[in-house]
């Protein structure tokens, strides 16, 4: 892996969505994002940073740079805690004690009926009885949560909680710290470029890691109109819907759509945060090729029919000779201009519009643009 990056790169990614919801606002309904003093729709820069990670999590092998280190960190339904263990382990720092105890005689049937959760688990001693074991790095916080949906005699309960205040999670040291937190650069491809807090405190500590890679909210070039369907599923829920209507068995409801919508995000890498996380050439030509496949790349990872269509239409690198950079970010992107075509009164594709890239001569001295994708 080529790990020296010398140079500043800002870029400019264009992509736009048809007849879908790019983005919705949980605090809204759901409702597709939007500056509600310009009427300029939204895309939050953790919304393109997931889709980035969903296109490298499903590529196969043999199109990422190495077989290792490409490992995603926050993906879906992960539990985070389990990443600090396996980063201690692999480096042979002790992560803590565990607690176990015989189980009572009268407690052994209701421990059989128990689905245990993670951390606990069941082990046979040297005079062939059953204990209960308490892993040294268990989450307590999410035993005590599986405690209230798992129906527990009160015996047992007690059984437990006393258990669990004798494992005794060990506290890594400073120098600890940072081998966690250098292993998990190592593999995890998400930390090296964005950054992540790894403070956990249900889990050995792996620090704070700042990215290179940084993205700002994506905002459309027009304010955006909502258009709000009625959609109908030829179906009910439960036997007293299908009662109330007789048997028509239909269940109404809605749906937030942008008819058309052309977005720009900015983004930023430096060198120096590059340095300390490990983030490298390849890691960094990998992220233009996600910038560019991230909504479709032949994987269809992110269609869906809430998100109507949605594609990248343009990627503008700016390069600098230089790691501390030949110009600021903001005089680079002034110098792309966006305009609709004369003829167009309402923008409803990528071609209504004009992008204008300056040439050789019109960027500053030390700067170039690198690559102009699509």
């Amino acid at each position: 892996m080529t790990t020296d990056l010398k140079n500043r790169y800002d870029f400019m990614l264009f992509f736009d969505v048809k007849d879908g919801n790019p983005n919705g606002d949980p605090d809204a309904g759901n409702l597709p994002r939007i500056d509600t003093e310009t009427g300029e729709g939204l895309v939050t820069d953790v919304c393109l940073k997931r889709k980035i990670r969903n296109y490298v999590q499903i590529l196969p092998l043999e199109k990422l740079p190495s077989r290792e280190g490409y490992d995603i960190y926050i993906k879906e339904k992960a539990v985070l805690g389990r990443a600090h263990v396996e980063a201690f382990k692999s480096l042979g720092i002790d992560v803590g004690q565990e607690s176990s105890k015989t189980i009572p005689f009268e407690m052994t049937a209701d421990f059989e009926d128990i689905d245990l959760c993670d951390g606990l688990s069941l082990r046979i001693n040297e005079d062939e009885a059953k204990q209960l074991v308490v892993a040294s790095d268990a989450d307590k916080k999410a035993i005590k949560e599986w405690e209230k949906e798992v129906p527990l005699t009160k015996p047992v309960k007690k059984f437990i909680d006393d258990l669990l205040k004798e494992a005794k999670p060990r506290k890594p040291t400073a120098a600890e710290t940072e081998k966690g937190r250098d292993w998990m650069c190592q593999h995890y491809f998400d930390i090296r470029t964005f950054g992540a807090v790894m403070s956990l405190k249900s889990a050995p500590n792996c620090g704070q890691v700042r990215g290179p890679v940084q993205l700002t909210f994506a905002r459309s070039v027009d304010p955006i109109v909502t258009a709000e369907h009625s959609i109908t599923r030829m179906s009910v829920a439960t036997e007293a819907e299908a009662e109330k209507q007789s048997g028509d068995n239909r269940t109404m409801g809605r749906k937030n759509t942008v008819p058309y919508g052309l977005y720009v995000a900015y983004g930023f890498v430096s060198p120096a945060l590059a340095a300390q996380t490990g983030f490298s050439e390849d890691d960094l030509k990998l992220l233009w090729d996600s910038l560019i496949n991230m909504f479709d790349g032949g994987s269809n990872i992110d269609h869906s029919a809430a998100r109507g269509m949605m594609a990248t239409q343009k990627l503008i690198i700016f390069k600098h000779d230089t790691a501390l950079g030949n110009a600021p970010s903001h005089k680079l992107f002034d110098l792309v201009k966006i305009e609709k075509k004369k003829d167009v009164a309402v923008p409803r594709k990528f071609a209504d519009y004009i992008v204008t890239i300056p040439n050789d001569s019109e960027l500053p001295s030390g700067v170039h643009i690198e690559t102009e994708w699509l």
